[in-house]
């Protein structure tokens, strides 16, 4: 029996070389400004390729007008319908897909945030890629690096999947003959990535001008989701996620009134303490010194341009809300 064998190359080599890359950032806009997220998103995704935005929603064509203007965007894509005013998943995931398609974009590329966890998956299922979420460094177009054990330690990863198996044959004496079945693991067709947005630098307008060209897919409305309402909390200082500085309390401000206090006090020397510094309450034992941490809290966050946090144990007890609790699940702050 004369059994041959067959040398199988893998499927994203070929004859051109290869493909060019290029990548779709999707925009996080209010139709007032577009989020720093999407900034950082930009930043990252032109260390990759030619860098496209698409900008969705109803009446954002200032939005796709300053992104236009941002470094390193070569095409802003603008998609102006009511089914996109408010960022429901089963809508944006459709659009996504189809610009996406259209201008084969090699990555798709979203700022971390729960915005992006609404959508990005649906899409990495559908294109039947990996999602990597809260990239911290981009180190070629298919090897990322991103934080594991929330936080404690960093990996580096490429973006693979298996190609179906290939199963060859041979004809020998009037039957057929399955002689070797190979797999290979190939770099995903599509890459989807969300990018923590405080470990790129935020793109920034300059004497770019991008063009905005207007896109008009067909979108089948989910029906099965309807939007209700969107409340969004007035803040004076910057999130968890995006403070370089972080002025976090702790059980020893005592209660909920101590922790929300403001005094006009400002230490004189203030400027000793640096750019960059975290204050943590917790430290503090003493109960005469306890009010005056409490009166420094809100004065030094504002003195430093800083976001205030809360340990674990403040807000169980009660003195703030949850959303300033410095360690949480799917919650990451990298201060410097």
């Amino acid at each position: 029996m004369n059994l041959s064998r067959a040398l199988v190359i893998p499927r994203h080599f070929g004859k051109c070389g290869h493909r060019f890359l290029s990548a779709l950032v999707v925009a996080e806009h209010d139709n007032s400004k577009i989020s720093s997220a999407t900034l950082s998103a930009i930043s990252a995704a032109s260390l990759i390729g030619d860098v496209s935005c698409l900008v969705a929603g109803k009446k954002c064509g200032p939005i796709a007008e300053y992104v236009s203007s941002l470094a390193g965007v070569k095409k802003v894509m603008l998609a102006e319908n009511a089914v996109f005013e408010h960022p429901i998943a089963e809508n944006y995931s459709q659009l996504v897909l189809a610009c996406q398609s259209s201008f084969a974009a090699t990555h798709i590329i979203a700022g971390t945030s729960a915005f992006s966890r609404s959508f990005m998956p649906r899409v990495a299922v559908t294109l039947n890629s990996s999602l990597i979420s809260d990239v911290l460094a981009v180190l070629s177009p298919d090897t990322f690096q991103r934080p594991i054990y929330a936080g404690n330690a960093l990996v580096t990863l490429q973006s693979l999947v298996s190609s179906p198996p290939i199963r060859l044959w041979s004809i020998a004496s009037f039957f057929c003959l399955a002689i070797e079945i190979t797999m290979f693991l190939v770099p995903d067709k599509v890459h989807c990535l969300t990018v923590r947005e405080t470990s790129f630098v935020p793109a920034e307008p300059s004497n770019n001008k991008a063009v905005i060209e207007a896109v008009d897919y067909v979108i089948e409305e989910c029906n099965k989701v309807k939007f209700i309402k969107q409340t969004i909390a007035k803040k004076d200082r910057p999130g968890l996620n995006e403070a370089k500085i972080i002025i976090s309390g702790g059980r020893a401000l005592k209660s909920k009134e101590n922790f929300q206090r403001f005094a006009s006090f400002c230490p004189q020397h203030l400027g000793d303490l640096g750019a960059r510094a975290i204050l943590i309450a917790e430290a503090i034992t003493m109960l005469d010194l306890c009010i005056l941490a409490t009166e420094l809290l809100y004065t030094l966050a504002d003195k430093l341009g800083a976001a205030v946090g809360a340990t674990r144990a403040a807000v169980d007890a009660g003195f703030v809300d949850n959303e300033l609790q410095v360690r949480q699940p799917r919650r990451f702050i990298l201060v410097n």
